[in-house]
């Protein structure tokens, strides 16, 4: 899967995208999604040092999912190059619960170390969910979500998504616009 810039952003335009691709796996007890991203230096950002923290500031993917235990409410995991991971459950943008540390730390992250070449920086990311950050023992039914990049106070911000969204501007947090992922 290819994640693809909406041209229609103000700050999409002008700029040399990230190329970013995803695969996403799901066994009944965890998914799993692999990202493989290349991204301009002026793209790449790493500042953020802990769980819970700033993600989207930095250079970092993005699973949305909505809640197989409960269709109103969506999860976000977002999960910075160098692994740390924002994670909350909601039914909006507003009011949205970050999980504890102790559930973050059931969420297995697999990168590699960054690595520049010519003017790219060259990054791969695997999450693992398991289904009991859900509340589920097993991941039966299809999952709906969106799957995203972004890099907010990167020198060169930029916002990539799975699924179009059709908002004025960036908003990641519009699950009407969630698909079936799988």
């Amino acid at each position: 899967m290819l994640l693809k810039p909406n041209m229609k952003w103000t700050s999409n335009q002008g700029i040399i995208h990230p190329m970013v691709t995803a695969e996403f796996f799901r066994t009944p007890q965890a998914l799993i999604v692999k990202f493989s991203v290349e991204e301009p230096v002026e793209c790449y950002r790493a500042a953020v040092q802990e769980d819970n923290g700033r993600s989207w500031e930095d250079s970092c993917v993005e699973i949305f999912l909505q809640n197989p235990a409960n269709p109103n409410e969506y999860f976000n995991f977002e999960t910075t190059s160098r692994g740390f991971m924002l994670a909350a459950r909601g039914i909006g943008r507003e009011n949205r619960q970050t999980l504890p540390l102790e559930s973050i730390a059931k969420i297995k992250r697999t990168s590699s170390a960054p690595s520049i070449q010519d003017d790219s920086v060259y990054w791969n990311m695997a999450i693992e969910i398991p289904a009991e950050i859900f509340g589920i023992n097993s991941f039966e039914a299809p999952l709906r979500g969106n799957l995203y990049k972004c890099a907010d106070k990167a020198n060169t911000p930029h916002y990539l998504s799975a699924f179009p969204i059709e908002t004025e501007k960036p908003d990641f947090h519009r699950p009407e616009f969630f698909q079936e992922l799988m």
